[in-house]
């Protein structure tokens, strides 16, 4: 098992890393900061947006965009690090957010405030296109987490965290979705954040079972990277694609006034095989 590195430590609720240029990228949502770190440890606060959710995703022109959950709103990162409206959401209470090859971003939110102790109802998907247009295109996700897009555009994965599954959707031409299925039952496992690879596997960070999995389809287990804390979301990159980059932190609970402990929000790295493929 190779060694796992820390490269960044004494941070709090630690999310949605993505590996773009020569940096990984992540939130920090306990601040409101949007991070970019080097394989030597340098980071540099990259934007501020007051959010809880507060995922990142890269368009394919180079450009950023948050999800503002709390104002629902999808916000574009300018290159004078100013922050502009890049689609209005509509609502607030949105979650984790992967744009695919051709500019189309997914966006997925809870159905219900776990945090504020609402009654449960189940989760959705919606597009946003180009132009900046929002629709709906998947509902019944019980909680979604991450997302993540197959190399050739084709395929959505989301992390149904409640139902313990990954879910696969077909991607038209238009962006919108089609023939569901389950790509992987996941047994005890809790999939949050999530990252394809070359071989079409899918890593998935679990934060109560404190590891990181990679299943085949059909949720065949392949590899398992155990933390010494919750594993809130996971990203291949740097050289060649082949460094897992895990955040984590010690998770105290939803409900809690913090949900991580303070300061032990990390993003760690390790060497594995197969390199990583498709978005985020």
């Amino acid at each position: 098992m190779a060694e796992i590195r820390t490269l960044l430590t004494g941070r709090g609720l630690v999310e949605s890393p993505r590996w773009h240029g020569d940096r990984l990228y992540f939130s920090d949502w306990s601040v409101g900061e949007v991070v970019a770190v080097d394989l030597a440890g340098r980071s540099e606060v990259v934007a501020r947006v007051k959010s809880l959710p507060l995922c990142i995703a890269w368009l394919p022109d180079d450009r950023l965009v948050i999800v503002s959950s709390a104002d629902g709103r999808l916000l574009r990162r300018q290159p004078d690090g100013t922050l502009v409206t890049h689609a209005d959401l509509g609502r607030p209470g949105w979650n984790d957010v992967v744009a695919d090859g051709r500019g189309n971003v997914y966006v997925n939110g809870v159905g219900f405030d776990p945090m504020a102790g609402e009654t449960f109802r189940p989760g959705s998907v919606s597009l946003v296109t180009a132009d900046g247009s929002v629709r709906q295109v998947a509902e019944d996700i019980a909680f979604p987490n991450g997302m993540a897009v197959t190399p050739d555009n084709s395929t959505l994965i989301v992390a149904d965290s409640y139902r313990h599954q990954l879910v696969a959707f077909d991607i038209g031409a238009d962006g919108g979705l089609s023939g569901r299925r389950i790509w992987a039952e996941l047994g005890e496992g809790v999939p949050d954040g999530i990252c394809v690879d070359a071989q079409n596997a899918v890593w998935y960070a679990d934060v109560p079972n404190q590891r990181c999995v990679r299943v085949a389809e059909g949720g065949t287990v392949l590899q398992v990277v155990e933390l010494d804390r919750g594993g809130f979301a996971c990203a291949l990159g740097g050289p060649g694609k082949t460094t897992l980059f895990v955040v984590a932190a010690e998770w105290q609970g939803m409900t809690e006034s913090e949900m991580v402990t303070p300061g032990t929000g990390q993003v760690l790295a390790t060497q594995v095989d197969v390199p990583g493929a498709g978005w985020p």
